[in-house]
């Protein structure tokens, strides 16, 4: 106002002197005119201006009437809450890759930037940054003025706190009311942090388009490696310049397409034009020499672009998901005991465990922790190497599948799958394992997820290990091979051996294991039922077991209702390995979070299942397996000398085959079968049969682990010790018939049956104990004065078979080997 009044009275003046002149004065009364009309002109702006200001004054008041004033603290915190992805890595600290996020980034601290990326940031989005409180106010009325005039040139007016206010406390909206709130809220935060603090928190928020894998990142730390694969503090000058310039078009300027392919040319161009504005930039600002300008003018970003990388969700999609869950279950439980919540009721209540597991994801995929996990990726890489080379699955079948969303049907193939799991015994380490064929295809996990029927397999931990740890039996025990029509079986469809194999009458157990006979299984389950032996099962991990599996006999047979997992079915069979001694698979071994405080650190448990007794003559029965039983085709395979012990399983019809093998040191187990229960029959005339389809691939999978880790494969050269209890000596089963010598617990007192007690609760005719009988010998009678000897007991036709026992007229030579009967 004041500079009006001077200038008008100047005016005057002049005026005044000119009035003089004898030509001035025909123009006296318009100049008086002109004079009253400026000074009334200038009144009017004056109070326009005065009225304007007070109406976008008031405006702006109205636009931010309900922000709410937070404290220093809270929007200090708002600031810095920001995403920062979690990492997972292989066992030994190896690096696998990024935990699944829609974006990533990761923190850092401003004395690791590049002091050119610092510079090249100041210089192109924002010059004032020094001197400014948050706000330049030309820039804000010139960016007004672009607006209300409906400019082409928008040239903006956003500081760099500004632009941190609108990516951490407000949103991107275009209003006039996020626009006022921004600028209230930058001066404020200005008054609450320090210029470097605001820089620090700028440069780890701002998105910078997408990394070589096609993930979205933001932060100048993720932009480095991401784009030129350097640390934040390593940019050359071009590269800094490079990376300054994306946040203005993230997706513009990024080299990078949505799959993580390089741009053509054309649109890297785009990219390379904005690097040079960039440097420009830099150069008027005197940030950079017209020397270093035209140096870094010539560089040739094109051969510093990482070529494209596949995700950790592409290379190692089983381990990235399953680590994911593992790492997901145990942050639940974290949070759960933070808000004092007792962690078993997330096993007990589906809705909270819901709860915790959503809070629990969010908080691993945002917050920075690095998650690290047993899995050797060795041992991995050369297990799955195996996996994706082996020729002999089987065929692959076709099936219809019905699309949800359109309601269209689709033919999809339906290979035969595989589940493997390598544990390592003492510590419960899961070393490596198979999750599937093809994760595109059937992204389900077949050793950790997929619940199968066991088959055969079960017969060591449910039937043998518990009648042998209750004195029922001990290895060279007598168990009736005799036909069962009872408890869920009947004359007219019996149990039989698989494959219709004859009853043999008398077998020992320890040969009945090794061939995998079910009637002398079932009938040994059947003579400890009372003792409620599936509870052993409860003890060595198996989830799935429901009231039916423990009322039903068929049970003995894998014949579960849910069935079991790969991996819960490898660790029972390590704790024999580990004498009894039952400890629970695990895969992670610690997390972190971003300040270094392990959180969560994982620790070992084992409790005892069976005594070193039990498992000692468990190991040294399923040697025979190997030796000269239904896993003899594995054994060819092996390329190396070890201690193995070894169960085979097949399930009805061939629906499923497995092989459970393990030494001292580890165990592996693997598991074949289609998602849709089918038959393996199919192509056995070209691949083999299906139980050695799974003989060959665990054996070329023990192999792949003894290359990677021999001490591991063959334990050492270690071999299971027998334990001072475990004594060989006579064994007499069944009253009136042989003995024999085997191992047995000398703690222990062995049951004795009559031979119509060890026929219960089946029943049967006792003289099926004797076996077949030869259609010649059909009429023959058996002498009423049989004699028992030293070896056995002697009939009229004294006829004794390789256990000892002497029968009336048959031969049972229990030493012979029964051809792969596929449980």
């Amino acid at each position: 106002m004041n500079k009006i009044k001077q200038w008008v009275d100047q005016f005057d003046a002049r005026i005044d002197e000119l009035s003089n002149k004898t030509w001035m004065k025909y123009f006296r009364i318009t100049t008086s005119v002109v004079r009253n009309l400026l000074l009334l002109f200038a009144l009017i702006i004056a109070l326009g201006i005065v009225f304007v200001g007070s109406i976008g004054a008031g405006y702006f008041a109205s636009l931010v009437k309900e922000e709410p004033l937070v404290s220093k603290q809270e929007m200090v915190s708002t600031v810095h809450n920001y995403e920062e992805t979690s990492k997972l890595y292989f066992a030994g600290n190896q690096y696998l890759g990024k935990m699944r996020t829609d974006l990533e980034r990761t923190e850092i601290t401003l004395n690791k930037v590049s002091p050119d990326l610092i510079n090249a940031v100041i210089a192109t989005e924002d010059e004032n940054f020094e001197n400014h409180d948050g706000i330049v106010p030309k820039a804000v009325l010139r960016g007004l003025f672009q607006d209300i005039s409906n400019s082409d040139s928008q040239t903006g007016g956003s500081t760099l706190t500004q632009q941190l206010i609108k990516n951490q406390i407000l949103t991107n909206e275009v209003s006039y009311e996020r626009k006022a709130k921004e600028l209230l809220l930058a001066k404020r935060l200005e008054k609450f942090m320090t210029k470097d603090e605001i820089l620090e928190a700028y440069l780890n928020v701002i998105p910078y388009g997408r990394n070589s894998t096609g993930t979205n990142i933001a932060g100048v730390e993720t932009a480095a490696e991401g784009i030129f694969n350097v640390k934040a503090k390593d940019l050359n000058l071009a590269q800094a310049a490079y990376i300054a310039g994306i946040p203005q078009s993230p997706y513009a300027y990024t080299p990078y397409t949505q799959s993580g392919a390089l741009k053509d040319n054309k649109q890297l161009k785009i990219g390379i034009n904005r690097m040079k504005t960039v440097l420009y930039r830099m150069h008027e600002t005197d940030k950079i020499t017209t020397k270093q300008y035209k140096k870094a003018l010539k560089y040739n970003i094109k051969k510093d672009f990482r070529e494209r990388e596949p995700r950790a969700t592409e290379k190692y999609p089983y381990v990235t998901t399953e680590i994911e869950k593992r790492a997901t279950e145990e942050m639940a439980k974290i949070l759960a005991k933070k808000d004092g919540i007792d962690t078993n009721r997330l096993d007990e209540e589906a809705r909270l465990r819901e709860k915790y597991e959503i809070l629990a994801d969010r908080e691993l995929r945002t917050k920075g922790y690095k998650i690290y996990s047993t899995v050797d990726k060795k041992m991995y890489d050369a297990m799955n190497n195996v996996k994706t080379n082996f020729s002999s699955y089987g065929t692959t079948l076709s099936t219809q599948t019905t699309d949800k969303e359109t309601g269209e049907t689709k033919t999809v193939e339906a290979p035969v799958q595989v589940g493997a799991m390598a544990i390592e015994n003492s510590t419960g380490k899961i070393k490596s394992f198979i999750g599937g064929r093809d994760y595109d295809l059937e992204n389900l996990n077949h050793a950790t997820s997929s619940k199968r029927q066991p088959g055969s397999t079960i017969k060591p931990l449910l039937v043998y290990g518990p009648a042998i740890e209750k004195g029922i039996i001990s290895a060279g025990s007598a168990l009736p091979d005799v036909e069962v029509t009872s408890h869920g079986w009947s004359t007219a469809k019996p149990l039989e051996n698989y494959g219709g194999a004859t009853p043999k009458g008398i077998v020992s157990a320890r040969y009945a294991l090794k061939n995998s006979l079910n009637l002398p299984a079932v009938r040994l389950y059947g003579l400890n039922f009372a003792n409620k032996p599936m509870n052993y099962l409860d003890k060595l991990g198996f989830e799935y077991i429901t009231e039916t599996d423990r009322t039903t006999y068929s049970a003995a047979l894998g014949g579960l209702q849910v069935g079991s997992t790969v991996e819960e079915n490898t660790n029972a069979f390590a704790t024999f390995a580990n004498g009894g001694k039952y400890v629970d698979a695990y895969m992670i071994t610690k997390i972190v979070d971003k300040d270094g405080k392990t959180i969560y650190k994982h620790k070992s448990k084992s409790k005892k299942v069976f005594s070193q007794a039990t498992s000692y003559i468990i190991n040294d029965m399923l040697r025979d397996v190997l030796d000269s039983g239904t896993g003899k085709k594995a054994n060819g395979t092996l390329k190396f000398n070890a201690d193995f012990a070894a169960k085979t399983g097949t399930t009805q019809n061939y629906n499923d085959v497995w092989f459970m093998g393990y030494n001292k040191d580890i165990s592996l187990g693997v598991w074949l079968g289609y998602d849709m229960p089918k038959t393996l029959d199919y192509g056995s005339g070209y691949y083999g049969k299906p139980s050695e389809r799974v003989n060959r691939l665990w054996g070329q999978l023990m192999n792949s682990i003894y290359d990677t880790n021999p001490d591991l494969a063959t334990a050492n050269g270690d071999y299971f010790s027998r334990p001072s209890d475990v004594v060989t000596r006579s064994t007499c089963s069944i009253q009136g018939y042989s003995c024999s010598s085997d191992l047995v617990n000398a703690n222990l007192s062995l049951n004795t049956y009559s031979p119509t007690s060890i026929l219960q609760p089946f029943g049967g005719n006792p003289e099926a104990l004797n076996g077949p009988k030869k259609e010649s010998e059909e009429t023959n009678t058996t002498g009423t004065n049989d004699t028992t000897g030293t070896n056995g007991t002697t009939g009229t036709n004294g006829t004794t078979d390789t256990n000892g026992t002497t029968s009336s007229g048959t031969t049972n030579s229990t030493g012979t080997t029964q051809t792969d009967n596929g449980f």
